[in-house]
């Protein structure tokens, strides 16, 4: 690389790193963070429309991006924006993407002095409702954009963005919009940003995600609750019978004990990417120690949130918990979760459930499928040339050695960039595991917003400055 070509790569990053420290990045995310996009909520549909028409496709139309709003033909889900930038069709091409809504506000439940639709910066942070997931993230991106462009004047890629407006209802629609539009997205690769680092203070790569399946167990013995003094001893308790079935399901240490739901994919190639990777980082407010005999016992923490399945149960109720009676209650219900690696088949987690059960003799016990939409799970091989791209890139802005994850433990509808568009998928987080997402009091922390302009300004400054993987 020439020294005239690395004083403008420097100089992209200035232009960013000066955006945070004069302030601008605060203002821009804090008029974001007003817009009320919880998809979670009836009614708010015309607030997603907002969003896109009046606080992102302005800014991208500015940076010379055609954009279109594409309504969503499933009622579940709101509309997208799609950005097109084509400088040259013989140019590598780069999509990015991001969701512009945000889980439930609830207000009530924030610290003194916070508020979910307010941007308020506090020790080191900024606070307010999709600072972290995904306004504050996605909005990195578009500034690193900006600045190649005030740079240099054109970016030497290709760029497409797609921001949708359910992905905190499961993504509806986003799939058959994917499909139907899939000439308009067609793309080099992926490069996108959401979740959060592996520690705070290292760059990280993940290249897939965890699926993601919910379902509720459910015991209905009769109609109506009856005396525990007349009828204990003679009418059996569904509560203690769902209990029981869920002991079939994982061992008192949460080691999954349904046979198709243990994947056989944790090859020596994932292992080797896992090794030695840091998971337990006590040392930053807000994320809790790690229980060390909890999970899978013959595998590293790294390797059971990173290469393995994990059970849930995610609330349970039987009779009226805030109010109890001396009755026995009808029926018991367990709202569950798998988070499922690559090698473990959707179609047949709930079967092989069924199965389990029945085997147990806990016929009595329905399982309920969730509606809200099934994210599958994916991953990239970490030896993929973008991935070594990618981290070259990183590690070359910050100095510091590279987080490479060959997915990230939750989900995300990655599975739409990998089937249906057959892309490589690149995500380069932006926040950090104590964000305090979908809980109340969000936030990001400023540092790492910093840090990530600057990656994300010389990320995209080497797509279009040196040899990519991909013409």
């Amino acid at each position: 690389m020439t020294s005239n070509a690395i004083n403008h790569r420097e100089n992209a990053i200035a232009l960013a790193t000066r955006y945070f420290d004069e302030g601008q990045f605060k203002s821009d995310l804090g008029a974001l963070v007003a817009f009320e996009t919880e998809s979670q909520e009836p009614g708010k549909k015309p607030e997603l429309l907002r969003y896109l028409s009046e606080a992102l496709q302005p800014r991208l139309n500015a940076s010379g991006f055609t954009c279109k709003i594409f309504n969503n033909d499933d009622p579940q889900g709101g509309p997208f924006l799609v950005g097109e930038r084509i400088e040259n069709v013989k140019l590598p091409t780069v999509l990015t993407y991001g969701h512009a809504d945000v889980i439930r506000a609830q207000t009530s439940q924030w610290s003194d002095g916070l508020q979910p639709f307010k941007l308020i910066e506090e020790n080191g942070r900024y606070y307010g409702r999709g600072t972290a997931d995904n306004k504050g993230q996605h909005l990195i991106n578009i500034i690193a954009i900006e600045s190649i462009l005030a740079e240099q004047g054109s970016l030497g890629f290709n760029a497409k963005v797609v921001i949708e407006t359910s992905e905190e209802t499961g993504s509806a629609g986003l799939a058959a919009f994917f499909e139907a539009e899939k000439e308009r997205l067609k793309a080099d690769v992926l490069i996108a940003s959401d979740g959060p680092r592996l520690q705070p203070e290292t760059p990280t790569i993940f290249l897939g995600s965890r699926g993601g399946l919910g379902f509720d167990l459910v015991v209905k013995l009769r109609d109506g609750a009856h005396h525990s003094g007349n009828w204990g001893g003679l009418l059996a308790d569904p509560a203690m019978i769902l209990a029981h079935a869920l002991t079939t399901i994982c061992d008192r240490r949460g080691q999954i004990k349904v046979p198709e739901w243990r994947p056989d994919s944790l090859t020596e190639k994932v292992r080797a990417a896992l090794k030695d990777l840091p998971v337990d980082d006590t040392q930053n407010s807000g994320e809790p120690k790690i229980d060390t005999e909890w999970g899978e016992a013959s595998l590293s923490p790294a390797e059971r949130a990173f290469g393995w399945n994990s059970f849930a149960v995610l609330a349970m109720t039987s009779g009226v918990p805030d109010a109890p009676v001396n009755a026995i209650s009808p029926s018991a219900r367990a709202t569950c979760q798998l988070r499922y690696v690559v090698g473990t088949d959707p179609s047949e987690i709930l079967p092989a459930l069924r199965r389990h059960l029945d085997l147990h003799g806990y016929e009595m016990v329905k399982i309920k499928p969730h509606d809200d939409g099934l994210f599958r799970a994916t991953r990239l091989e970490p030896d993929h040339p973008w991935v070594m791209f990618t981290e070259k890139s990183l590690s070359e802005t910050t100095s510091k050695n590279v987080h490479v994850l060959p997915n990230l433990a939750g989900s995300l509808p990655n599975d739409c960039f990998t089937d249906i568009l057959g892309l490589p998928t690149i995500w380069v987080p932006h926040s950090y595991r104590g964000c305090s997402q979908h809980a109340p009091d969000e936030h990001v922390r400023k540092d790492i917003c910093r840090e990530a302009l600057q990656i994300m300004a010389g990320l995209f400054w080497d797509i279009g400055n040196t040899k990519t993987p991909t013409p």
